[in-house]
């Protein structure tokens, strides 16, 4: 059985405890976080605290907490042999250096409490300082039953690039698509088959062969019609930006 501590309670820190209190082969021995009332709702699933001076021994210590805390939380863990990790996309694996075992557990998700996770089609990406250490994180990963890879901290941060622009930037765009809808009295919902058909259809096309749509077609009139029916100035900015961009794009 792994034992783990989880330090943190955001959102990956809530899926991480959910995830690994399921599984047969690991759980979690105690859960830190700053606000203990957050986790209280666990105290019957795990030991709580909200000291770090009295964390539990433990194989994995897992630093689920805001990018900008997570080396001022590392410098004090007394972890021992155990093996340090934090769960962030943008921050090196060298800022937890201090320890002798030491890496990165990062879910490439988007998190949300009210929402589910299957972390069977969660990708874990990993980075250790040493063979042993990745081998142990590798090990949690398959207890959860998720797929992983390695990735190292150079090639995770174009990733987490990479993943705001296919989904915070596009969740943004959605936000849009809906106060458009909603000063027109339409329905958001109306758009959800074509969201999960654009989704889709990258699985098995390049985004850059299935891009469609009037700027592609350089479909002049429809693209100023669109800029008429745009009420607002930064959407219409935006509308322009996007559109030079698949123009350039494309040629």
């Amino acid at each position: 059985m792994i034992k783990v501590v989880l330090i943190g309670a955001g959102n990956v820190g809530f899926h991480l405890f959910q995830a690994i209190y399921k599984s047969e082969k690991a759980e979690v021995i105690q859960w830190f976080n700053r606000n203990k009332e957050t986790i209280i709702p666990h105290s019957k699933d795990t030991s709580i605290t909200d000291k770090l001076s009295e964390l539990q021994s433990a194989d994995i210590y897992l630093i689920s907490v805001a990018d900008t805390s997570i080396r001022d939380i590392s410098i004090k863990l007394n972890a021992q042999d155990g093996i340090v990790a934090h769960t962030a996309g943008s921050v090196p694996v060298d800022v937890l250096k201090t320890h002798k075992n030491y890496g990165v557990f990062y879910p490439l998700q988007t998190f949300s409490k009210q929402k589910k996770i299957d972390f069977k089609q969660l990708p874990l990406c990993l980075e250790a300082n040493n063979d042993s250490s990745y081998t142990s994180l590798e090990l949690l990963a398959k207890t959860l039953n998720s797929p992983c890879c390695k990735i190292d901290s150079k090639q995770r941060k174009a990733l987490h690039v990479a993943a705001v622009f296919v989904n915070n930037f596009t969740n943004h765009l959605y936000a849009i698509g809906e106060e458009i809808c909603n000063e027109h009295n339409l329905p958001f919902s109306i758009l959800e088959p074509l969201i999960a058909e654009t989704a889709s259809k990258v699985k098995t096309l390049s985004p850059k062969i299935a891009q469609t749509g009037p700027a592609l077609r350089n479909d002049l009139i429809t693209l100023e019609n669109h800029l008429d029916i745009l009420t607002q100035k930064k959407h219409q900015e935006l509308y322009n930006l996007l559109t030079k961009s698949i123009q350039e794009k494309h040629g």
